[in-house]
């Protein structure tokens, strides 16, 4: 080799078809596509959106049994033979959704999303908001009671349904204790226990004659003061109770919210009552009722009347403020009768029944 001179290394010339090493740029291109595809894959899979998808939901026959027992039964008083169907309807709620599942059922067509944070606010566990729907349907349920019974005519009592704690009531009274005066005044309502505190002022004396079991009991309490009012505070949540001889139970499990209460007051006044008080028709229907018979407004009355249509109903009782919507939303075959109070519904099944005429939404 002469000094200078570009050095050359001898190496094997390489065959013309000879194959490269490693992946090529297709297979390469195929690798990362699916790697993105099954990435999409388990991100929509279990990745959770912050949505709850609602729908239809079960339905049940007030007048029917469920589990072997009768939704709404009566206990020591005579009942009398029912027909037909007095359906209540019910929405389902779908929490922890996935964002596929909550894009099939959005296209389903049979579900609506919402945002969570309308169910569930900040901090309240799934649990909590549990126990808040099983209360307001305990709650309807003695609303409903309470309003048939009195749509009936039977007697009325005033009860301490809540005591605060550290005010004049919780000094004497007891959960469930009967009031009988307040202030000097007879107490026949709930509405009197408040118009007898009417005319007092916070450090006020007064009078309060009650019933404890069989046992009659007069005390004198201090009025005290809370934020927001004048007049003298007790600390007792009065409320209305059916005063009668026998007993009424519904039972129904794993239901919440207060929107079955106007077919639970029918069920009652129909079992009460000599006929079948829907005609032997498949009736169906929503409403929250309060103790005096006011029916109101519900949600998600587009997907309790799905349910009840396709359950074979062909009435559906809807609460006057809900009227609008549902006329939006209604099934074909399914006639709206509008509703404002207990007596309404238990006048328009009756004329239905005849073969007569009810309002329409």
């Amino acid at each position: 080799m002469t000094e200078g001179t570009d050095t050359v290394v001898d190496q094997a010339p390489t065959p013309p078809h000879a194959p490269r090493r490693g992946l090529t740029r297709r297979t390469w291109t195929l690798v990362v596509s699916l790697a993105v595809v099954l990435a999409l894959g388990l991100l929509g899979g279990f990745a959770r959106v912050p949505y709850v998808a609602l729908g239809p939901g079960p339905t049940y026959d007030t007048l029917g049994q469920v589990n072997g027992g009768d939704v709404v039964s009566v206990e020591g008083q005579e009942t009398f033979p029912t027909g037909g169907r007095l359906t209540m309807t019910t929405v389902s709620l779908t929490d922890d959704v996935s964002l596929f599942g909550a894009l099939g059922l959005w296209i389903s067509g049979r579900y609506a999303l919402a945002p969570r944070e309308e169910f569930f606010r900040p901090g309240e566990s799934e649990q909590q908001v549990r126990d808040q729907n099983v209360k307001a349907f305990q709650d309807s349920q003695t609303s409903a009671e309470v309003a048939a019974l009195r749509y009936l005519d039977y007697p009325m009592k005033v009860v301490a349904a809540e005591i605060t704690n550290d005010t004049a009531a919780a000094e004497v009274l007891e959960p469930d204790d009967r009031l009988l005066e307040v202030n000097g005044k007879q107490v026949a309502s709930a509405d009197d226990v408040r118009s007898a505190l009417e005319t007092t002022k916070p450090g006020d004396r007064i009078t309060l004659t009650f019933e404890r079991g069989s046992e009659r009991k007069t005390a004198t309490v201090t009025l005290g003061s809370t934020e927001g009012r004048e007049t003298g505070f007790l600390g007792v949540l009065p409320l209305d109770r059916a005063d009668v001889p026998f007993e009424i139970k519904i039972s129904l499990s794993d239901v919440g919210g207060p929107s079955a209460g106007l077919l639970f007051a029918l069920s009652i006044v129909d079992k009460l009552t000599p006929g079948e008080l829907n005609g032997g028709q498949s009736v169906a229907g929503t409403g929250e009722i309060n103790d005096k018979g006011e029916v109101g407004r519900i949600g998600g009355i587009g997907f309790k009347m799905v349910a009840a249509r396709e359950g074979g109903a062909t009435v559906f009782l809807v609460p006057a403020g809900n009227c609008d919507e549902a006329k939006q939303h209604a099934p074909d075959g399914l006639r709206l009768v509008k509703v404002q109070k207990l007596d309404d519904a238990v006048q328009s099944l009756e004329s239905l029944s005849k073969g007569g005429d009810a309002p329409s939404c």
